[in-house]
């Protein structure tokens, strides 16, 4: 099927325009039909989506399914896919109907709430599609504008302080790329990703205020797109704008948050990062593992003093995108696939997190865990559902959870041996804080009043969980659903990048004391 990665892309955009354009008033019969239309739509996405995923030859490591016309000004509109973006684009489509079910209740401005979501549905596509620099930039920033906005007008009491904090971080973060941007269109002539992937960028070192940048222009490339990836990972210590964000956002924008937008500060990595600047990429390797392990000790630290369960799970994100960045620059098909299958898990294990939060949200309208306890005698199949999810987070065998950071720390450990030891304490740490807010909120004897009328999950929000659940162990059972997927173009972005590493003598000896470790 021709212009199959636009039919995806785009089918949330239009529904969204059908709803701006013919849909009007805001009276249930009006809400009911917003929520038909985006659920559709977004059901609709996902199922095209299945003809990509059964279309795709996984051992072709070139773009697939690509589509390239001429745009404006002579910039090509180009999209594509490959074994790393692939299963971005399905955990998106996938994840987009579970997220408007979830929001099934909201009733306040319900048209334009689903108008956002369609709207950075297709932006959030465009993002692991695009493959022109231009398009990508747009797409990137463009997903701002709809999460802005569902923080911003459905959000808690201090909303417009977080979505402005949020814009703001991630804003500032991308400017620094747009430059580097101009600078490899000046430099390679293009701004075509696959043709950049082969440009070799200048390593020569120089001097700026008296201090020598090892490795040139590709260093200084790699530090403006770093300081744009970072924030939207986010790593430490830019990560301060996601707990403000997720405690404010509505529950399906926590979600979508967390198991998708998050996810494009690593795909960036990998798609820019490693293949473009791969001499940048090891003088500074040593710096980011470094900072991925203190990412992940330091946040798992403080998600343990949290008294809000959606700022608890905001913290161990932070922490979990900690193995992956760990992952990512440890340059190794373990580190890198286990980044992947890591980002992937993450998805659906703190998508289901933030979703139980809503659950109980719903029913009483705190997040504080001082308000809960022995919800288990009210609530056994929420309890259930909340236990299953958490050993999930916490990296339990037979889950999602373990496969992922198990083979970050394996592809670590054969870079950095004391980075993968400290990172290995996100382990306890993780199983501290995850059984904590369990056992506050769910064991023990039901003695406030407040909870004795609490009632059980529904069928819709049971069913909203199925899914979810089901992608959780297949993947923890059956790992090789993604591995078999991404190993073959993995392997050739490990291989590309240490032919470039090895091929610059002035690379080497900058590498070289971190492969001694």
């Amino acid at each position: 099927m021709d212009n199959l990665l636009s039919i995806v892309t785009f089918i949330p955009a239009l529904a969204a325009i059908i709803l701006a354009v013919f849909l009007r008033g805001n009276d249930e019969g009006a809400q009911r039909n917003a929520k038909w239309v985006a659920i559709i739509a977004t059901v609709a996405t996902f199922f095209v989506s299945l003809f990509i995923l059964f279309g795709f030859d996984a051992s072709n490591t070139d773009m697939q399914f690509v589509e390239d016309a001429e745009w404006l000004f002579g910039l090509h509109y180009k999209m594509g896919v490959d074994g790393i973006s692939i299963l971005f684009v399905m955990l998106t489509t996938f994840l987009m109907p579970l997220v408007i079910w979830s929001a099934w209740d909201v009733k306040v401005r319900t048209k334009e709430y689903m108008i956002a979501f369609l709207m950075l549905e297709t932006l959030m596509l465009g993002v692991f599609m695009a493959l022109d620099l231009v398009l990508f930039y747009i797409f990137f920033e463009a997903g701002l504008i709809p999460m802005f906005l569902i923080i911003g007008i459905w959000g808690g009491k201090n909303r417009i302080y977080a979505s402005f904090k949020f814009f703001l971080y991630t804003f500032l973060g991308s400017v620094l790329m747009l430059v580097a941007m101009v600078l490899m269109y000046a430099d390679a002539g293009t701004t075509d990703i696959p043709t950049l992937m082969t440009h070799t960028f200048s390593t020569s070192s120089f001097s700026v205020l008296g201090i020598t940048v090892v490795g040139g222009l590709q260093t200084m490339l790699f530090l403006a797109f770093f300081g744009s990836f970072a924030v939207k990972m986010p790593m430490w210590p830019v990560h301060t704008w996601l707990p403000d964000a997720h405690v404010q956002a509505p529950t399906a924008g926590s979600v979508v948050l967390a198991a998708i937008l998050l996810k494009m500060g690593g795909y960036g990595f990998l798609r820019f990062s490693l293949p473009m600047f791969p001499v940048g990429t090891a003088v500074l390797t040593d710096l980011v593992l470094w900072m991925s392990a203190i990412a992940i000790v330091y946040t798992s630290l403080v998600a343990l003093v949290q008294e809000d369960m959606k700022k608890l799970i905001a913290y161990s994100s932070v922490a979990h995108m900690g193995y992956v960045t760990m992952g990512i620059f440890a340059a190794n098909q373990q580190g890198i696939d286990g980044a992947i299958f890591q980002m992937i898990s993450h998805g659906f294990i703190s998508g289901a997190l933030f979703l139980c939060v809503g659950v109980i949200y719903d029913r009483m309208h705190t997040r504080d865990i001082d308000a809960y306890g022995g919800l288990v005698n009210r609530m056994p199949g929420y309890a259930l559902i909340f236990m299953f999810f958490t050993m999930a987070n916490v990296g339990l065998p037979g889950t999602s959870g373990f496969v992922g950071e198990f083979l970050t720390l394996m592809g670590v450990f054969k870079v950095n041996t004391w980075v993968a030891a400290v990172a290995a304490l996100g382990v306890i740490f993780s199983a501290a804080y995850a059984l904590w807010l369990y056992r506050r909120v769910v064991m023990g004897e039901l003695i406030k009043e407040s909870l004795k009328s609490i009632t059980d999950m529904t069928s819709r929000e049971k069913m909203i969980f199925a899914p979810l659940v089901f992608m959780t162990l297949l993947l923890g059972i059956y790992p090789s659903v993604v591995t078999d997927i991404i190993g073959p173009s993995v392997s050739a972005l490990v291989e590309n990048y240490h032919t470039a590493v090895d091929a610059s003598d002035l690379t080497v000896a900058v590498a070289a004391p971190a492969a001694a470790h």
